[in-house]
């Protein structure tokens, strides 16, 4: 299962509102068989897995990541193949909560091949969060991502937010952001870093992430890298209020402006538009108003090897820890990137 994990991957950005899935076919304790869903609208992993082990199949096992599919979708049902080839017992990872898809287990036992369910769960449940919780959650999975100081700081005096971390971080930020459906920041980030939001040092995803702006009065400069840059990938500007002149040129320009009245009314929005995952760039003031709402599932933290000093700005200025509650988090895994150190998080309780 810990390969089919490994090869789940490889459909990173690429077949997305689907789930990333892995496969192996073992027989004699043997791998066989091997695959993945690599592409929307591609053959599934366990096909792919199934065609590679061809009649090395017959009464083997079939190790996959997620419940086999029951439904005709781009492709035929992947429980049909698997019964089809003779395979002897499947063990599933996790099961599909997708009511169309779902209920593979039910049909292979039915047609007397074991299921065996749960291995790896929690591993291949983290893989495909936000496909998972699209099924519960009213919005989109929302990861929020932060570079930091070694003093907890996103900004120098000056106001400086550019490259606190090193090339193979700010490369990792890209792949990440090519698995997410929308990236977002706060007006102040926008400011004061002009940013694109694209990916450019990643494999580029099937779908251009959606560039979204949190804002009090939706005033998105019109000479902004985002303003001006509607054609790379859609821009939405979210308002608590707004100018209906300064809306006209924004929508001349393609950026779309919606008023929302809160954080969690604008999430809603975005899940309504197909969105399930969201990755959160910052800065302060959206970093705090977002985890104060409990609108954070994960967070991915990159640390730099650098003191920023007095005068510079917290990256979590604005919040009230410590006043109405504390903020506890619970590591799932950590690594060096380059010289930075990078750990994934979840809030309690999530």
């Amino acid at each position: 299962m810990a390969r089919a994990l490994e090869l789940a991957h490889a459909g990173w950005g690429k077949v997305s509102p689907n789930p990333l899935v892995g496969a192996v076919v073992v027989r004699d304790g043997r791998i066989v068989g091997e695959g993945a869903h690599r592409e929307f609208g591609g053959a599934h992993a366990e096909v792919e897995a199934l065609n590679g082990a061809g009649e090395n199949a017959r009464g083997a096992d079939l190790f996959v990541t997620l419940e086999p599919c029951t439904h005709y979708g781009k492709t035929p049902p992947c429980v049909d193949a698997i019964i089809a080839a003779g395979i002897a017992r499947v063990v599933v990872a996790v099961r599909d909560p997708n009511p169309e898809a779902g209920g593979g287990v039910e049909r292979l036992r039915a047609a007397g091949i074991r299921v065996d369910v749960g291995v790896l769960v929690d591993a291949a449940s983290e893989l495909n969060a936000a496909f998972l919780n699209s099924f519960r959650l009213d919005r989109p999975w929302v990861t929020l991502k932060l570079a930091i100081s070694l003093d907890a700081a996103i900004a120098n005096a000056s106001g400086t937010t550019s490259w606190l971390t090193g090339p193979p971080a700010r490369q990792r930020v890209h792949h990440v952001r090519a698995g997410n459906d929308a990236i977002a920041v706060g007006m102040g980030t926008v400011l004061a870093d002009d940013p694109l939001l694209t990916v450019r040092d990643a494999v580029p995803p099937r779908v251009r992430p959606t560039r979204v702006v949190f804002s009090r009065h939706g005033r998105l400069p019109l000479t902004s890298r985002l303003a001006q840059g509607t054609h790379e990938a859609p821009v939405i500007v979210f308002a608590a209020a707004s100018d209906p002149s300064y809306d006209h040129a924004l929508r001349e320009l393609g950026v779309e402006v919606l008023t929302s009245a809160s954080l969690r009314e604008s999430l809603q929005a975005l899940r309504q538009r197909g969105i399930q995952s969201l990755l959160v760039e910052g800065g302060a003031s959206l970093t705090s108003a977002i985890l104060e709402e409990d609108l954070v599932d994960r967070v991915i933290l990159f640390q730099a090897p650098i003191l920023l000093g007095q005068g510079s700005l917290p990256a979590f200025a604005g919040m009230s820890i410590g006043a109405t509650k504390d903020f506890r988090f619970r590591l799932l895994r950590s690594e060096w990137v380059g010289d930075d150190h990078m750990m994934v998080l979840a809030p309690k309780g999530h």
